[in-house]
């Protein structure tokens, strides 16, 4: 008997709906193709492959991964899958015309009213499928998607009935794996996106505007009389396209809405990071669509002309004032010593290091005495990139900044400071400040572990890394203790309390995961687990080299957040080993102490000249 054909989908966008999507069609047996323009999500794909965690968890591999379009060509797809933002649709669209076959049937599997328009424009109706999506996710990191949500089912149907077939097989084909999804006919599809729209309209632009999450816009009773006539103006809307929902559609509505958690819509991230949005597509739609049968959506023309107005512009430039105090937060969130005037540190040198780590970028900067003065972190994978700018920019407007040196995972593509050190350097700098002399160093950090041998001169003498595998580390146990519902804030107290000494006999993060959850089954305490699993991080740290008879220190943001780790590394090499202070900024402050060193050799006048007047 011949082997059923496989089904050939391509995916364009790789965003937490395209990831989630890809995932199931190759659980479903698929011939799966992915594509994206971003070469980093990319590298993370093909090496890593997609990893899906919280809602839904699984790690899928990839072999047909593209950053073109026209590179699937070959893989003659049976449909093309769109999981793009509506302003990227367009010269996606273009592309795929170039692979257009008389079998690919396209399908828009994104948010908003006509969006699939932007394809069907190019490719025809007849050819056209849409999918309404119930779950959602963000990105943790370039390949990681956090699943928030799964609400089935999801929906998909031919906008003009002439593709039922494709359409059935596409929802027969998620359903095959439990990932329930209706086929629609072409009025129950049109009718299924304004209810999806409605409820995305009602806080998206709002939640953006006014910077509120969605559980803080559901609990505030202002807001919610704002988001009851927003949907009732899309439900007037609708009515007039002959479209009809329940009667009790807006206490559904309201329902839905404040199991919403404390995050941003989509759109609002989109606004606040001052990326274009799907506005018109929205809310905009709705105020078309009652422009089109004169009923007043006076809500919904607002929040579109606000957004539009705060699209592709820097917000703080638009308001007087606003980007100075946001300075001061920063400033003062960063601030170690309070009682000092403004003044004061802009007469007086200052240096900056930065730290870019996997997980987060530290800053520290230091006086010219070498003390710190100022101390800030924020999530490197934060897709705000004026989170950075604008952390920089209160650090120049407040301090005197003579020098800078970047260091860390993201160094070489970061252009902003003077030099870059690696952050071997920077670590033997930054803990030879404090405690001179030979020594070993141990980073755990978020992606690796590392091992610095410093002899007396405090100059690196021998340094070790642990394999490519990430077991052991930050990410390791974030993922680990997750699976082991231990509230990673509560880990280093539970471990404590624990006089355990079993561990995990697997480093690699998936089968540890299984055997975390036969732990979990047995009946283990919460607190022994939590040493269990330190006490393998324990393990792969001595299998790295470590010098005997000289003092051994503890960085990194691991130590930073799992004190008690420093017990049982002391345990295990039988000896005492403590962390430093201020454990995950150890190496930005080496970065500013490397920073003074290199301007001091340069500008060894100014310096003397500047103190001398100071003092």
């Amino acid at each position: 008997m011949e082997k059923t054909k496989k089904i050939k989908v391509g995916i364009v966008g790789l965003g937490p709906v395209g990831m989630i999507l890809a995932v199931k069609f190759k659980e479903a047996g698929c011939d799966v193709s992915i594509c994206d323009k971003d070469d980093f999500k990319l590298k993370k794909v093909r090496e890593d492959g997609i990893i899906l965690e919280n809602a839904l968890v699984s790690t899928t591999r990839f072999d047909n991964v593209y950053d073109s379009i026209v590179d699937m060509r070959a893989q003659d797809l049976d449909y093309l899958i769109f999981s793009l933002k509506s302003y990227q649709t367009i010269g996606a669209v273009k592309e795929a015309e170039q692979i257009n076959t008389d079998k690919l049937t396209l399908v828009s599997a994104q948010n908003g009213i006509d969006v699939e328009s932007l394809i069907s424009a190019t490719f025809g109706e007849s050819k056209t499928l849409r999918m309404i999506i119930n779950f959602a996710g963000n990105m943790r990191a370039p390949n990681i998607v956090r699943v928030s949500f799964v609400t089935p089912p999801n929906y998909v149907g031919s906008i003009d009935d002439n593709r039922t077939k494709e359409a059935q097989l596409l929802a027969d084909t998620l359903n095959s794996i439990g990932f329930k999804t209706n086929k629609l006919d072409s009025f129950e599809l049109v009718k299924g996106i304004w209810e999806k729209t409605i409820l995305n309209a009602s806080l998206s632009a709002l939640c953006g505007v006014g910077r509120l999450t969605m559980a803080e816009a559901m609990a505030d009773d202002d807001t919610v009389e704002l988001i009851e006539q927003i949907i009732n103006e899309g439900i007037d809307v609708a009515e007039k396209e002959k479209i009809r929902f329940s009667d009790d559609f807006v206490r559904k509505c309201m329902q839905y809405l404040k199991k919403g958690g404390d995050h941003f819509p989509s759109l609002s991230v989109d606004l606040i990071n001052n990326r274009p949005t799907e506005i018109d597509y929205f809310n905009g739609k709705i105020v078309e669509y009652g422009k089109k049968h004169y009923v007043k959506t006076s809500l919904n023309l607002a929040f579109t002309n606000m957004v539009k107005a705060m699209t592709n512009k820097n917000v703080l430039n638009r308001f007087p004032g606003v980007e100075d105090e946001l300075n001061k937060k920063i400033i003062n969130k960063g601030l170690l010593e309070k009682n000092r005037s403004s003044i004061y540190y802009k007469e007086h040198n200052g240096f900056l290091g930065i730290d870019l780590g996997s997980a987060f970028t530290k800053f520290v900067v230091i006086d010219g005495n070498g003390t710190p003065v100022f101390r800030y972190i924020l999530p490197t994978m934060n897709k705000d990139r004026h989170a950075m700018k604008n952390v920089l920019k209160s650090i120049y407007a407040a301090f005197l900044i003579k020098h800078s040196c970047a260091t860390g995972y993201g160094r070489k593509h970061f252009n902003e400071t003077d030099i870059i050190k690696t952050e071997i350097n920077c670590a033997a700098s930054g803990v030879a400040a404090f405690y001179p002399g030979e020594k070993n160093i141990i980073d755990i950090g978020g992606e690796d572990i590392k091992i610095i041998h410093t002899n007396n001169e405090n100059l690196v003498a021998n340094f070790y890394m642990n394999d490519k595998c990430a077991a052991g580390t930050g990410s390791f146990l974030e993922e680990i203790s997750e699976r082991a519902e231990i509230n990673i804030e509560e880990m280093s107290s539970l471990a404590a309390h624990s006089s355990y000494n079993k561990e995990l006999n697997s480093f690699c993060t998936v089968f540890a995961k299984t055997e975390i959850m036969t732990w979990v089954f047995d009946g283990m305490l919460k607190q022994d687990i939590a040493r269990g699993i330190y006490i393998s991080i324990a393990n792969k740290v001595a299998k790295m080299k470590l010098f005997p008879n000289i003092p051994t220190y503890l960085i990194g943001g691991v130590v930073a957040h799992h004190p008690y780790i420093s017990n049982i590394l002391s345990e295990k090499f039988n000896k005492e080993i403590n962390p430093v202070d201020n454990p995950q900024f150890v190496v930005a402050y080496g970065a500013a102490t490397l920073a003074k060193e290199n301007w001091l050799v340069n500008n060894i006048k100014e310096l003397v000249t500047s103190e001398s007047i100071s003092n």
